[in-house]
């Protein structure tokens, strides 16, 4: 009888170990995973022509043209540097702000 008691306790407190441990990698791993997704399709869905933009490579430049999944990037002061590319190649988006006082 007492055999069976320490099995069942000891079932429990392994189900309890992995149960703690899902937990552990869900809030760790997986949970800040998807809010960094979440995060960075809104930023594809804000995008606009004209934005400043950095790649995934590490250049800087201005959005020319969004299309579906494509977006061309114009590079440098150069017009004939553009470049097509797919929105998850961009890695940080900048809006220009203009203010009154900068205009002038």
């Amino acid at each position: 009888m007492l055999l069976n008691q320490a099995a069942s306790a000891n079932i429990i407190t392994i189900i309890l170990y992995i149960v703690v441990f899902g937990a552990i990698i869900y809030f760790m791993m997986i949970r800040p995973q998807k809010k960094q997704q979440k995060e960075a399709a809104a930023m594809h869905a804000s995008m606009q022509a004209g934005d400043s933009v950095l790649t995934t490579s590490g250049f800087y430049g201005v959005i020319i043209d969004i299309m579906d999944n494509t977006v061309i990037v114009e590079f440098g002061n150069n017009r004939n540097c553009r470049i097509p590319m797919q929105k998850d190649a961009i890695a940080a988006v900048e809006k220009p702000n203009l203010t009154k006082t900068e205009e002038e």
